[in-house]
């Protein structure tokens, strides 16, 4: 069936006017066809977006493991399924094949079991981007364990809030890690977390910088000796297509994180088919997402998205800028990665430095590039083409969110026609709507309006971990009877669609609805701009006026700043119209981000309208001092 493999234009809307039409029949035949159940459905899709309650291939059997190991162990058994780049470049590689992977997933599970995990407990992973991270979401995910992953390089107190906000029984960590030049101490803030979460009985810790940690005694075990020590036969846990998967925890723009739930099922059939189609992968492509398993990205697209397809996915330790820009590049060139997916902000860091650190490498073996976190702006979207790409791999600027468990609008690669920072077309079976603020979907295209999305599809989250009306709140209640993105955006004149930003980043200034991404797309392309957010701050006469923080390429920049303020407002009268010229120009050495390179706008805005009492916890940043300086030097 080529239902599964879309390799041209005329195909993809054959396909997705099939998906619309018929959904329950099109997702029947692609989970059918590939994969394997120990039950069939009794029924495809049931869904009601007012309770709202979603359940796709109700009845079945299945356990994702088998899915993505066992059943390649025939085939596959020799071929490498991770592929581990430390993050020093001197020490070696390290290739996992199906085989290997099969043994030590079953050495963990039968760990957990012997520690007391059951189907159905919560396990914290707090580990970073090594191996044991990765096998031990799929030894979770063995015995019906459901993971919760925390990104290791949030604060004891997120730590803390996440364990207990799902009642973690037990906590997977590692005695630190290296990240770039620098290491850290992972056990200690688990250890600080700990003191807050009466409910964890059980630590394991996974050896990597082999640094001086305290262990408890009667809770903290070393993991080594007990995977050494255990079989490495462990039947899989047979779960209901609804059982939970896992947890993840997105920030909520207000109140505490949001513990996303995705089920079993429906989050297997969704990523692995995304995964083969916006990737357009092949038998013996070496596939590489750069992105960390502690988000959404890792989950769908270095873990299960790959493995159910029997793919080599790359797993990368390190940063970008160690030891030097070239990182990345030198990576392509030693494993000939054929895919390649990073985060906007990666691009712009690296296009500041100049093209001589992509040169020294072969990237001949790219053939697709993808970019994820953000609407890539149009600068740094050509430079990607350009530079890294020689214009031969098509570049896909996937959306999607935590929420949706997998991609949601993308071009697919050698099949939709690229247009920088344009997502494009929406994925088979998505149904997206524009809705205005009276709840009207807009029709016809050059439109913009909030996104929506009318239809179910396999890998919606399916509820906020112990609090259904939040959920039912946060995504179902501005839209009858839809799911609200939160992200505004635009569909051209051929349909292809745009995202403009989170809604909460529209600024009404005298009336008029401004999104912030193209006024940064503007201000990004003068030559000596790096980086930039746009927030509203109050103002007497407009309700809401506009404040800039921008970061220099070379912040020893002598020149002018009221010139180079000057110019900025200039680019922007000229590329959106007056209207959107800002009131305030800051100029930083960086912005705040989260680790997965979202600017974290909410700190911009306090600090623009002077109200910086309570900034929450700024420790989860990548770059918690940056906040102070801003400060400082505020307007």
């Amino acid at each position: 069936m080529s239902n599964y493999h879309i390799k041209h234009l005329e195909e993809y809307y054959q396909v997705y006017r099939k998906s619309i039409r018929e959904p329950e029949n099109f997702w029947e035949e692609v989970a059918e066809e590939h994969f394997v159940w120990r039950k069939k459905w009794d029924n495809v899709l049931s869904w009601d977006f007012t309770k709202p309650e979603v359940k796709w291939f109700e009845g079945a059997k299945l356990n994702i493991t088998e899915n993505c190991i066992d059943r390649h162990l025939a085939t596959r058994g020799d071929k490498t399924a991770i592929l581990f780049e430390p993050n020093n470049p001197d020490e070696p590689s390290e290739h996992i094949t199906y085989s290997q992977l099969h043994k030590r997933v079953n050495q963990f599970a039968n760990v957990l079991k012997a520690h007391g995990i059951q189907k159905g407990d919560r396990v914290c992973i707090y580990v970073p981007m090594i191996p044991e991270l990765a096998i031990s979401l799929l030894a979770c995910a063995r015995i019906g364990a459901i993971h919760s992953v925390v990104f290791a390089g949030f604060s004891s107190t997120a730590v803390a809030t996440r364990i207990n906000d799902s009642d973690c029984k037990m906590v997977i960590t590692a005695d630190g890690s290296y990240r770039g030049a620098k290491s850290i101490d992972l056990k200690g803030i688990v250890d600080e977390a700990l003191e807050e979460c009466p409910g964890v009985k059980t630590v394991l810790v996974a050896k990597r910088t082999n640094s001086e940690v305290h262990m408890k005694e009667g809770r903290d075990l070393w993991l080594q000796p007990l995977l050494d020590a255990a079989s490495t036969e462990c039947k899989a846990e047979i779960m209901d297509a609804e059982d939970p998967l896992f947890i993840l925890y997105t920030s909520g723009s207000t109140g505490k994180p949001k513990g996303m739930v995705h089920t079993t099922a429906g989050y297997m059939v969704y990523t692995a088919y995304t995964f083969k189609n916006a990737f357009q992968y092949r038998e013996n492509d070496v596939y590489w997402c750069t992105a960390d398993i502690g988000w959404i990205t890792g989950h769908s697209y270095i873990v299960y998205g790959p493995l159910a397809n029997g793919a080599t996915s790359v797993m990368f330790e390190g940063v970008p800028s160690y030891p030097d820009f070239g990182r990345f590049w030198q990576i392509v060139d030693k494993h000939n990665v054929t895919q390649f997916y990073t985060a906007p902000t990666a691009i712009r860091a690296l296009a500041k430095q100049g093209v001589e650190l992509v040169e020294k490498y072969d990237l001949s073996s790219l053939k697709v590039l993808g970019s994820v976190g953000e609407p890539i702006n149009e600068e740094a979207w050509h430079w990607y083409n350009d530079v890294v790409g020689k214009n031969k791999s098509p570049i896909i600027d996937s959306w999607w969110q935590t929420e949706t468990g997998g991609i949601m609008i993308t071009p697919i690669p050698y099949v939709t026609p690229t247009k920088p920072t344009y997502a494009t077309l929406p994925f088979i079976g998505i149904q997206p709507a524009l809705m205005d603020e009276a709840g009207n979907e807009l029709k016809g295209n050059q439109i913009e309006g909030r996104l929506c999305i009318k239809f179910p599809w396999p890998s919606i989250a399916r509820t906020i971990w112990g609090n259904h009306e939040r959920y039912r709140e946060t995504y179902f209640s501005t839209y009858e009877n839809k799911y609200f993105t939160g992200d505004g955006a635009l569909r051209d004149e051929v349909g292809y669609y745009r995202i403009t930003g989170r809604v909460d980043d529209v600024i009404i200034v005298s009336g008029h609805n401004l999104g912030t991404a193209p006024i940064e797309d503007a201000i990004n392309e003068h030559p000596a701009v790096a980086e930039s957010a746009i927030v509203g701050f109050p103002h007497d006469i407009k309700g809401s006026a506009l404040y800039g923080y921008v970061t220099l390429k070379d912040t020893g920049e002598s020149r002018n700043h009221d010139n180079l303020r000057k110019e900025i407002n200039q680019l922007i009268s000229d590329r959106i119209g007056p209207i959107a010229k800002l009131d305030k120009i800051q100029f930083t050495n960086g912005l705040p981000k989260t680790r997965s390179g979202k600017i974290m706008r909410r700190i911009l805005r306090k600090i623009a309208s002077k109200d910086t009492s309570n900034l929450g916890d700024t420790s989860t940043l990548l770059n918690p001092e940056v906040v102070q300086d801003i400060m400082d030097e505020a307007l």
